[in-house]
């Protein structure tokens, strides 16, 4: 059975489309059979539908994410996942990268990709926290988050399409 796994950080995403459908197309463009899908933080491995997921694989089938990333934030849990699947048998493919295996350079290629992931997102979270830190500083009032949007009743029946 050939798998597919789609993971975006969060619900605002799922709900608007961002990533989720465009990692639906793609997965089922590579062949994936069924799609299980998470809208959940990366660098938690408890997530409801990857721990699914890894229960149903078993050896001889194939398992398709996007990108690395949808695995894991953290190069120690992605590489020990990765590592975990191929020792059972699965064969794990990365649409941006290859198929990962259990050569010595297949391991390698997963590791190093895995910390990419991870030293992306530090810089990422690490940005962000400059970038608030500056703002607090400088703008008298500055609230985190977004500003409230107020919708009326009839402009919800004229959502873009």
């Amino acid at each position: 059975m050939i798998y597919g796994y789609a993971r975006v950080s969060t619900k605002g995403q799922e709900k608007y489309g961002n990533s989720l459908e465009d990692q639906h197309d793609r997965l089922i463009e590579a062949g994936a059979e069924k799609i299980f899908s998470d809208s959940f933080t990366g660098t938690k491995m408890e997530r409801p539908e990857f721990t699914k997921l890894l229960t149903e694989l078993e050896a001889g089938d194939t398992l398709i994410v996007t990108e690395l990333d949808r695995f894991a934030r953290t190069a120690a849990d992605g590489a020990k996942t990765v590592q975990e699947l191929v020792d059972r048998g699965v064969e794990v493919h990365v649409l941006n990268m290859g198929r990962a295996d259990n050569t010595p350079i297949g391991k390698l290629m997963v590791t190093m990709m895995f910390a990419f992931a991870e030293f992306e997102r530090d810089m990422i979270v690490e940005r962000t926290s400059t970038g608030k830190a500056v703002a607090r500083a400088s703008k008298p009032g500055w609230k985190e988050g977004r500003k409230r949007v107020e919708i009326d009743e009839f402009s919800k029946f004229f959502k873009k399409q």
